[in-house]
């Protein structure tokens, strides 16, 4: 059956041949992280009686402690907390910030502006409840020509002293910098470590099992449906870090004293630890899905970025689609390459969280599942629209088609 146009079919066939040493890498990656996880499952026993679930309280849920260690563990860290009850990554991140700043605190960003839906959060957009209204000031350090963080003004900014977190976002969400690779992030880590009493919080969405270590952190903060959920979690976040920090933002989770040691599962753990298990498997079909979006629309004529030769700190591939009808035509192709309400025409929308317009598609199994196929973006200049996901590779290049060849339409 023909599906798609000889253009495109063509310039699909040419993209995949490029991309054999690259497929090659990201694939090398999956690999190795997956003999991790499964090391960690040996280590600690996993067994088929950590699956049941409690209620209640959820006193003495040793399925859901285990599950803590191994999610810690398993990106490098002494210890931290996987919930599905944690409603979306900007949740997870509030847990965290409000979990270690006090009154008179520094929130300082070196990442320049955050993802748009924390601005309430920090109060930079006024809200009830934000950061701003309990006294946390906030600082922002922006990044060198969006692509480097300078790490001389950070240095002598947390000299100055008063600061108690500094915020890093490992992705560049809506933005139009380049993502932070691990080893950048621990060069933060380590300046941030040489003062005392000063936490250092990684917005790792995205990025996880990417590279073949996650970034040091006192936290790293992420959502479940994004990577580390596999494609398998359906609601959820984490938070893993240091003892101190995790414990602090613990008590923000739920109660000052108790912290992470009550919580009823409901049967969701098998459903979280299955989803790790999948991981780095998925985010290889995620990451070979942005490799082939960058390599097929360049071959047509759109600026990628990362380019299609570039290693990847995270599943995100953007396209400049140069004007507003163009990015609703990609965003049109995708959903109609998607699984789940294929059907349906994107458009604009004003958005919860969001000060412009922004078109999303996403035809997802799970609603707001970044790690399946979906593209999304605010309507303004570029125009560009941020892919991400892939559940499977076929599927994932099956969207991609649609979407060029609905833009060249």
């Amino acid at each position: 059956m023909q599906m798609f146009s000889e253009r495109v079919s063509r310039l699909a066939s040419e993209a995949e041949s490029d991309l054999r040493a690259e497929f090659e890498y990201v694939e090398s990656v999956s690999h190795y992280n997956t003999e991790k996880i499964l090391q960690m499952f040996e280590k600690h026993k996993l067994s088929e009686r950590h699956f049941n679930g409690t209620v209640g309280y959820g006193y003495n849920d040793d399925g859901r402690d285990l599950c803590d260690r191994i999610f810690a563990e398993s990106m490098g860290c002494e210890d931290g907390f996987v919930r599905s009850c944690i409603l979306s990554g900007t949740h997870a991140l509030t847990i965290a910030l409000q979990g270690l700043l006090r009154p008179g605190d520094v929130l300082f960003s070196v990442t320049g502006k955050p993802y748009d839906t924390l601005d309430s959060v920090i109060g930079i957009q006024p809200c009830q409840g934000s950061l701003a209204e309990f006294g946390v000031r906030y600082e922002q350090l922006d990044m060198v020509e969006d692509s480097y963080v300078n790490v001389d003004a950070v240095r002598e900014r947390l000299h100055e002293g008063n600061v108690r977190v500094v915020y890093a976002q490992r992705s560049k969400g809506y933005g139009l910098r380049r993502t932070l690779t691990v080893h950048e992030l621990n060069r933060i880590y380590e300046i941030v470590k040489d003062i005392p009493g000063t936490f250092f919080v990684v917005d790792n969405c995205y990025g996880e099992f990417v590279e073949t270590e996650e970034p040091k952190a006192d936290l790293l903060v992420g959502s479940l449906i994004k990577n580390p959920g596999g494609g398998m979690a359906e609601s959820g976040g984490y938070l893993v870090g240091t003892k101190e920090a995790v414990l602090l933002a613990s008590y923000r989770m739920s109660v000052p004293g108790i912290g992470a040691e009550v919580g009823a599962t409901f049967g969701t753990t098998k459903q979280i630890l299955k989803g790790l298990f999948y991981a780095p498997h998925t985010v290889c079909q995620a990451l070979k899905t942005a490799l082939f979006a960058a390599a097929l629309f360049e071959k047509a004529g759109f600026k990628c970025e990362p380019s299609s030769k570039e290693r990847r700190s995270d599943i995100i591939q953007t396209v400049e689609c140069e004007t507003r009808e163009n990015m609703l035509k990609f965003c049109r192709g995708i959903q109609s390459g998607s699984p789940i309400d294929s059907y349906v025409t994107p458009e604009g929308w004003a958005m919860p969280g969001y000060h412009d317009e922004v078109v999303m598609a996403a035809g997802a199994f799970v609603q707001g599942s970044s790690i399946e196929l979906s593209a999304d973006g605010p309507l303004r200049p570029p125009y560009r629209v941020f892919l991400q996901g892939g559940l499977t590779y076929e599927s994932g290049k099956y969207g991609i088609m649609r979407a060029l060849d609905s833009l060249l339409s």
